[in-house]
C-alpha cells in the first residue's frame, strides 16, 4: 500500500448509536470513515502501509479490541489503534497502550477530545508512511543517486555534469560552501570513471605550511631537510593512474601554486632534494569555497594556474537552496546514525520537520548531518536547530522576501507531491488549495515530476 492520502478511519463499533455519531462528527471535520460493528468484517482491511488509523472499542461481540491489538501490530507495528473505553476498563487500556496502543478514549467522549485523537493519530500516520517511502526511495537509490542524494533540479544536474565529466581525463575545479559535499563529488568523479582501480588521494591545502605543503605534494630525498631521515613518496606519485583531490586549493602558498603548476604543465613533479624527474599520470580535482577568478583577479591567487585547473567545473548548491532535499538527507542521516550508534531510528514530528526546512544551514549537509546525529542519540529537545552557535532562519538571511517565500512553497509542494505519489488532486487538497491553482504554482515554479519521483 502507498503513502497517498487520505488516510481513512477504521472505526469499530458494536453500539448503533455511539458508531453513528462518532461518524457524524469525524465526517464533518472532514474525516473520510469505514464503519464496522466487529473486528471480524473489520480485519481484512488491515494490511502493512494501509493509509489508515483504527478506532476501536475494547468491548465488543466476538474478538475484543485489545485482544485485536496485538494482531494489528503483527501486521503493521506503527498502524496507530486508539481504544474506547467504558470507565470500568481504563486500567485495560492504559495496559494496552503499554502494549502499542495509540491512545484511548474514555466513553462518554466529547466531539473535541475524539478529535484531537484522531488529528494526532493521522499525524503519525501520515509520518510514519512519509518515513517509509523516504527509505523505499534511499533502498532504491543505487551509484550516484546513492551518495550524491537530493530529488532537486540541483542535484540533479550536479549528477549528470559528474557523469558526464567522469568519462572524460579533463581536471575539474569543484565550488561550493563548506559542507555542501565537495569531496563527496570528487570521489564520485574518481568512482566512476576508469582510473577507479587506482588511489584516489585527497589533501586539504588549507593551512598547510609552504615546507609541509611542498613535501606533501612532491615527496622528499633522505637527507633533505632536517627531520627527512627518509625519502618519502608525495601525493602526485601515490596517485599515479587514480585521482588527486586538492580541496580548499585557494588557501594554497603562492610559491607552491607556482611548483603546482609546473608540475601539471609538464605532467612531472621533482622531489624536495632532488634533481630527478619522475612523470605521473593521474587526474587534478581541485575544490575552493571562493570563486577563484575573483581571487586571481585581486592576485591572491594565480591567475595562470586558475586557468590551467579551471577546465570543467562543478557548482554545488548551498542547502537552502534546494529545501526539497532536507527531508531525503535528513532520514539518510537518520538511518546511518541509529545504525552506527546501535539505537532505533526516530521519527520527525510536523513541527520539526517544517523547524528543518525554515532553518539556513550555514554549515549546509555537514551540519544537517550533525543534528540528524544528535538527534538519533536523543540529545535534542522539541526544537532541533536552536542549538548553541546555530545559524539564522531563512527570515534572517540576505535575500529577499520574494525569493524566501517562493523557496519555502517550491519546497512544502514537492514534499507533498511526493507524499501523495504524484497525486495532484490530494495534493491539492492537503494543501488547502484548488487543483487549477496548484497546477499554476507547478508551472509557474517549474517543479517537474523528476522532483518528486514521478
Amino acid at each position: 500500500m502507498s503513502a497517498s492520502t487520505p488516510i481513512r478511519v477504521l472505526l469499530v463499533e458494536d453500539d448503533d448509536d455511539v458508531r453513528i455519531s462518532t461518524i457524524q462528527a469525524l465526517s464533518l471535520a472532514g474525516f473520510e470513515v469505514d464503519d464496522f460493528a466487529s473486528v471480524e468484517r473489520a480485519r481484512a482491511h488491515i494490511s502493512f502501509g494501509a493509509p489508515l488509523i483504527v478506532v476501536c472499542d475494547v468491548k465488543l461481540p466476538g474478538l475484543c479490541g485489545t485482544d485485536w491489538l496485538p494482531q494489528i501490530r503483527t501486521i503493521d507495528a506503527e498502524l496507530p489503534v486508539v481504544l474506547v473505553t467504558g470507565h470500568g476498563h481504563i486500567a485495560m487500556a492504559v495496559q494496552a497502550m503499554r502494549e502499542g496502543a495509540y491512545d484511548f478514549i474514555e466513553k462518554p467522549f466529547t466531539t473535541e477530545r475524539l478529535l484531537a485523537v484522531v488529528r494526532h493519530a493521522m499525524e503519525r500516520r501520515q509520518l510514519s508512511l512519509q518515513v517509509r517511502a523516504l527509505r523505499d526511495a534511499l533502498d532504491n537509490w543505487h551509484g550516484i543517486q546513492a551518495v550524491l542524494i537530493g530529488r532537486s533540479a540541483q542535484m540533479q544536474q550536479v549528477r549528470r555534469t559528474v557523469m558526464n565529466l567522469a568519462e572524460t581525463s579533463a581536471d575539474v575545479l569543484i565550488y561550493g560552501e563548506t559542507g555542501t559535499g565537495k569531496e563527496l563529488v570528487a570521489r564520485c568523479l574518481h568512482d566512476h570513471s576508469e582510473r577507479r582501480r587506482h588511489h584516489f588521494v585527497a589533501l586539504n591545502c588549507g593551512g598547510l605550511p609552504e615546507a609541509l605543503a611542498e613535501s606533501e605534494l612532491f615527496g622528499h630525498e633522505a637527507g633533505a631537510f632536517t627531520s627527512a631521515n627518509r625519502p618519502r613518496v608525495g601525493k602526485f606519485e601515490y596517485a599515479h593512474g587514480g585521482t588527486l583531490f586538492l580541496d580548499e586549493i585557494e588557501s594554497m602558498p603562492m610559491a607552491v601554486q607556482i611548483k603546482l603548476l609546473r608540475a601539471l604543465q609538464e605532467r612531472s613533479i621533482e622531489r624536495v632534494g632532488s634533481n630527478k624527474s619522475i612523470p605521473f599520470d593521474c587526474r587534478l580535482v581541485a575544490a575552493s569555497k571562493d570563486d577563484l577568478k575573483t581571487l586571481s583577479d585581486q592576485k591572491q591567487f594565480r591567475a595562470d594556474l586558475y586557468y590551467r585547473i579551471g577546465v570543467a567545473f562543478v557548482e554545488l548548491p548551498p542547502l537552502r537552496e534546494r529545501l526539497e532535499d532536507i527531508p531525503l538527507l535528513f532520514e539518510h542521516f537518520t538511518l546511518l546514525a541509529a545504525s552506527r550508534y546501535g539505537r532505533v531510528a526516530p521519527t520527525l514530528s510536523s513541527l520539526q520537520l517544517a523547524e528543518l526546512m525554515a532553518y539556513a544551514w550555514p554549515g549546509n549537509v555537514r551540519e544537517l548531518r550533525n543534528v540528524a546525529d544528535r538527534f538519533t542519540l536523543g540529545l535534542l529537545g522539541d526544537r532541533l536547530t536552536q542549538t548553541r552557535g546555530a545559524g539564522q532562519v531563512m527570515s534572517d538571511l540576505p535575500q529577499g522576501l520574494p525569493q524566501q517565500v517562493q523557496s519555502f512553497e517550491r519546497a512544502v509542494i514537492v514534499e507533498e507531491l511526493r507524499r501523495h505519489r504524484g497525486d495532484q488532486s490530494a495534493t491539492a487538497a492537503a494543501l488547502g488549495v484548488a487543483r487549477q491553482t496548484l497546477h499554476d504554482k507547478l508551472r509557474k515554479l517549474n517543479i517537474t515530476t523528476d522532483e518528486w519521483g514521478g
